[in-house]
């Protein structure tokens, strides 16, 4: 049995996989075309890791420029690790991103960036579209009123935590760059332009 892996480093920083679940499907996932892979490092994970499976794995936080809680899930969806690995890090004197598809607040029927904002440095959220049909062409919600609700979270996140980027994706068909940048700085977020087929 592989072991899965729980942490990973691209570059400078030190990417925390916590789950496997995800509310969207999108097209472009390699996940979606059968790989778990980022990198050389394989990201299938057989159960959802719990704070202490993770806490050991975080090592000397003077030695990456930041953690990112990004693994092949949405990380929100374990949201206690999550809170809990986020706080034992800001406590060591880290930095936390979270990239996330924004639609926490809608899968736990509350608002809980009051609680990311306790631990969070910064958010990265995924658009990919500009309306609502492309988004549901291309991302694949699973849950009912996702185009309204990551509009939403990217219209709240800003009050609560101070650097909040918001990507979409060149390549996608459809999909109207500018037009996104407008939507994302409109809600008072920094937007970053992704590539198809990029990551970390």
């Amino acid at each position: 049995m592989n072991t899965p892996t729980l942490v990973y480093d691209i570059r400078h920083s030190r990417y925390l996989n916590i789950t496997g679940r995800c509310t969207l499907r999108c097209t472009f996932c390699p996940k979606q075309q059968g790989s778990t892979q980022v990198h050389e490092y394989q990201l299938k994970l057989d159960a959802q890791p719990k704070p202490d499976d993770l806490i050991p794995l975080l090592g000397e936080v003077t030695d990456f420029e930041e953690y990112v809680f990004c693994g092949y899930g949405e990380p929100t969806l374990n949201l206690p690790t999550l809170l809990a690995v986020a706080s034992e890090i800001k406590r060591r004197g880290g930095r936390v991103r979270i990239n996330t598809d924004g639609l926490g607040n809608l899968f736990h029927r509350r608002n809980i960036l009051p609680q990311l904002a306790e631990c969070t440095d910064a958010l990265s959220v995924s658009l990919n579209a500009q309306n609502e049909a492309l988004y549901r062409q291309h991302c694949q919600p699973r849950l009912a009123g996702s185009w309204q609700a990551v509009n939403e979270f990217i219209r709240l996140a800003p009050q609560y935590i101070d650097k909040v980027e918001v990507s979409a994706i060149d390549g996608l068909e459809g999909v109207d760059i500018e037009a996104c940048r407008q939507i994302v700085e409109a809600a008072g977020c920094t937007f970053k332009h992704r590539r198809l087929d990029i990551v970390g």
